[in-house]
């Protein structure tokens, strides 16, 4: 006994043909269109419209979080400066005090552009102190002494690093994910 089913084509490319539906909205969805969820497949404007209601920081919070990344990354770059080799131990540090600042002043409301703004200014305050050694480099580079060069560019190595611990330990530490 076989039965025909009415043949149903996704919503969004009505060329191709499919079985699978959005298990909110019943919508046919297409493989492409498909979003795997824990419960079902959803279609991407569902997803979005689920999403939407998980961010919850307000404007302020953006201000908040830039202004209290900036100067702890760029604090933290003034000591790690000093450090050496320990800047290794100290820039996740750094960044996890600063993530924790600014989950506690956003009072934990989330958005994955509060993340991204957070992590960008903690980026750009940690450069802060890369700046002088950077236009170190620039100015021999134009003088031609590469003796001095290899000086300056150890001089730039250890606070790159301690921007890319910070900035990397901040957005993970904000965004929840867990690297196992």
């Amino acid at each position: 006994m076989t039965e025909e089913t009415e043949k149903q084509y996704c919503y969004r490319h009505p060329d191709r043909e499919t079985l699978l539906r959005c298990n909110r909205c019943d919508r046919p969805i297409c493989t492409a269109c498909a979003v795997r969820t824990p419960t079902g497949y959803r279609c991407r404007e569902c997803v979005r419209v689920q999403q939407k209601t998980y961010e919850t920081a307000v404007v302020t919070d953006y201000v908040a979080a830039a202004l209290i990344a900036g100067v702890l990354a760029f604090l933290g770059s003034l000591v790690a400066g000093r450090l050496g080799f320990f800047t290794l131990l100290a820039a996740p540090l750094v960044g996890m005090i600063i993530a924790e600042a600014v989950r506690f002043m956003v009072k934990k409301r989330r958005s994955k552009l509060l993340f991204q703004v957070t992590t960008a200014a903690a980026v750009v305050g940690s450069l802060a102190s890369l700046l002088p050694a950077l236009l170190g480099l620039l100015v021999l580079l134009l003088s031609g002494e590469p003796q001095a060069i290899l000086s300056i560019i150890w001089s730039v190595i250890w606070p790159g690093i301690y921007t890319f611990l910070v900035g990397s330990t901040v957005y993970y530490r904000l965004s929840g994910i867990q690297i196992r």
